[in-house]
Formats: C-alpha cells, sequence, structure tokens
C-alpha cells in the first residue's frame, strides 16, 4: 500500500513542509489553545485530525472528482464549513471568562468532546482538503497497484504527519496561554482574539479557491 522508501521519506519530507506552513487547521488549533488551554488544543487536533482522515476517504472514494466536476457541490460543502466557523467564532466572542480546568472539560466549561467535535466538523467540511488529497497524493501513486488502498494509506500518513506538527503548535501556543488568562480581561480578550480568527477562517474559507489544509 505504501511506495518504495525513497519514494515513501519523500512523501514524508513534502508532508512534513505542508504540515509546518500555517494554514486554516494550525489557525485554528492555536486559537483554541490559547483562548481555552492546551487539553482543549490536543482535543482540537485530535479532531481535525480525524476530520482531515476523513477528507483522505473521500478523496480515495472519489468525492474530489464530484467537486472537481460539480460547482454545486463544492460550494454547498464549502459554505457549511464556512458558517460553523463563523458560527464558533460568535459563540466564542459571546462566552464568559474561562473558569478553573476540572477534569475532562475545557477551560470556557465546554466538555473536550464538543471542541473535540468542532474541530472534526471544522476539517471535515473543508472541501479543499479533500482536492487538496486529490492533487498531491497521486504523484506518489503506483498507477498498477490498489489505488484505493494506496490512496488512503498515504493520507492517514500525511494526518499522522500534520497531527505531530499540530501537536508541536498546541505546545508552543500553551506557553503563551497562561500569561493571556492571568486576568479576567485578558481571557475575555484571549476569547475575543479567537473568535476574530474563527470569523476570519469562515470568511476566508467562503471566499477562497486554493486548497489549504
Amino acid at each position: 500500500m505504501l511506495p518504495d522508501t525513497p519514494l515513501l521519506i519523500a512523501f514524508i519530507g513534502a508532508s512534513l513542509v505542508l504540515a509546518l506552513t500555517p494554514g486554516p487547521a494550525v489557525v485554528y488549533i492555536v486559537a483554541r489553545t490559547v483562548a481555552q488551554g492546551r487539553a482543549c488544543g490536543l482535543a482540537s487536533v485530535l479532531g481535525v485530525a480525524l476530520g482531515n482522515l476523513g477528507n483522505a476517504l473521500a478523496a480515495a472514494l472519489g468525492l474530489a472528482a464530484l467537486f472537481a466536476v460539480s460547482s454545486a457541490a463544492f460550494t454547498v460543502v464549502k459554505w457549511a464549513g464556512a458558517l460553523y466557523l463563523v458560527y464558533l467564532g460568535v459563540r466564542m466572542w459571546l462566552s464568559a471568562p474561562p473558569a478553573p480546568v476540572e477534569a475532562g472539560v475545557a477551560g470556557n466549561g465546554q466538555p473536550l468532546a464538543r471542541v473535540f467535535r468542532d474541530g472534526f466538523v471544522v476539517a471535515l467540511l473543508n472541501p479543499k482538503t479533500t482536492l487538496f488529497f486529490a492533487a498531491f497524493l497521486p504523484q506518489f501513486l503506483d498507477a498498477h497497484g490498489n489505488l484505493f488502498a494506496q490512496t488512503v494509506a498515504l493520507g492517514a500518513v500525511f494526518v499522522g504527519v500534520a497531527g505531530c506538527t499540530d501537536l508541536v503548535y498546541v505546545l508552543a501556543a500553551s506557553l503563551v496561554a497562561p500569561r493571556l488568562g492571568r486576568a479576567a480581561r485578558g481571557a475575555v480578550w484571549g476569547n475575543r482574539i479567537a473568535g476574530t480568527s474563527f470569523i476570519g477562517l469562515g470568511v476566508l474559507t467562503a471566499l477562497g479557491s486554493r486548497p489549504s489544509r
């Protein structure tokens, strides 16, 4: 299911460069971490990773071809994702300052399961990620092998690489978060900055046309 070692190393290297480049997923994860703490950042990483894996499966099943042919299908999913991002941003603007963290509960009182779900939905409802996989992965496929299995395997490798780099972003952002959370005023503005980031991402998702992670 995986290419020969030299080609696989090239794929991992290219994936690492792409994953380290800040995109919507990175901004989303960092914003969550700064506003709500490391636990929320880690939950977001898991949610985004699962959503991206879903996009890899969608690419393998041919949804990328559907999006390329049907602008209506692409537009519907793109606007759904954009609206969800804006909804998250508005919700963070209106949320109360973070409360003390309890086991299994996010820094602003949200269950970690909800933070995980938000990350999953944000990643899954980005059809440009499916198109990205459809454009990037074929360069490393063997035309004589099982294309579905190869696409799923390479997509999983990319998601694993991206998950590792996202963890680095979470750890770095968590070092900044305590400074923003020392005062209630700082906590409020942390939520507002994160909310503004989400709203901005929603607008960019709606208006953008280039594939991005």
